[in-house]
């Protein structure tokens, strides 16, 4: 029964659309399968498996990230493709690192269509036909991830100017709405796909700095926009749930760059290194764990969060 169930577990996939199954996967599923149901009929292991398969890959469909040629983006780009998403909008200001980035995804994930698009989340007819040319390609959008930032120069309050007051909260905040308001204006149109996974997916990528302010860090404008994006998060959260989109927010701690890392070496009482000190896990996080983060927040898993802050720092704020 074993090679059978296998066999029509794999055919099944494939009619429903889940082209993605690895097969090492669905061999190990059949044979729990076997192991826990030996009594169930055959129609039964095989919907028990297609259940499986899909709680385990997390994601498919299509994905639109914003800053997506380095950092957080860019891994996010990565683990959106090892964990099911088969069509990647990767969207930043920088043509040159975007399409390195671009074909850096093409080539470990040849299965996976990218699409490159280049924008500033500061101008809104840019933001405008960039989802619209996502849509274009991929005929609907299932996640978006609003990523793109700036952080600024470190300025007390009365040292600002308002150019660039305003222009940190342009990109970090507005940006975020400009986004955050086409990604809504496609997915309220699309079919509801039922609560697991509904319209679609919005996650916004904030801060620790969305839910406390530094210490000794003069990161006012940054930190009013981080918060910001919590209220634009909660608010529509509440608007559009009952349309079955969901949206959240990641918080994310210190997270490794080559910077951070030469800063601390260099200056072991910078206002970095202190706070490192006082984060519970004495570690920076790694791109991957702020990734894997937010891929749960965009999964089937996590259809019941709504309107939240994932606070994603080793345990700084609650030290």
């Amino acid at each position: 029964m074993g090679r059978h169930l296998f066999r029509d577990i794999v055919a099944a996939a494939l009619k429903d659309q889940v082209k993605w199954c690895d097969k090492a996967i669905l061999l190990s599923l059949s044979l729990y399968t076997l192991v826990a149901l030996p009594s169930a009929s055959h129609d039964t292991c095989i919907q028990h498996l297609i259940n499986s398969v899909r709680m385990t890959i997390l994601l498919r469909g299509s994905a639109f990230i914003t800053g997506a040629a380095s950092g957080i983006g860019q891994q996010t780009a990565i683990a959106f493709a090892q964990h099911g998403v088969t069509q990647l909008a990767l969207a930043d200001i920088n043509q040159d690192a975007l399409d390195i980035s671009a074909r850096s995804l093409k080539k470990q994930f040849p299965h996976v269509h990218v699409l490159p698009v280049h924008l500033n989340v500061r101008n809104s007819m840019q933001v405008k036909e960039g989802i619209a040319k996502t849509i274009g390609k991929f005929g609907r959008l299932d996640i978006a991830v609003n990523n793109a930032g700036i952080s600024g120069s470190g300025r007390k309050t009365h040292e600002l100017d308002d150019d660039e007051w305003l222009g940190i909260l342009d990109v970090n905040l507005q940006g975020v709405y400009r986004c955050q308001k086409e990604e809504l204006g496609v997915m309220v149109n699309q079919e509801d796909l039922g609560p697991r996974v509904g319209r679609g997916r919005i996650i916004n990528v904030g801060s620790i700095f969305a839910v406390v302010a530094p210490n000794n860090q003069d990161h006012t404008a940054y930190t009013t926009a981080k918060h910001g994006i919590i209220g634009l998060t909660k608010a529509d959260a509440n608007s559009y749930g009952p349309l079955g989109i969901r949206i959240n927010a990641i918080c994310p701690g210190y997270v490794e760059t080559p910077l951070l890392t030469s800063i601390m070496s260099r200056d072991p009482d910078s206002p970095l290194a202190v706070d490192l000190s006082r984060t519970p896990l004495k570690r920076l996080a790694t791109m991957e764990e702020v990734a894997d983060a937010i891929v749960l927040l965009a999964s089937p898993m996590n259809s019941y969060m709504q309107g939240a802050s994932m606070i994603c720092d080793g345990g700084f704020t609650s030290n």
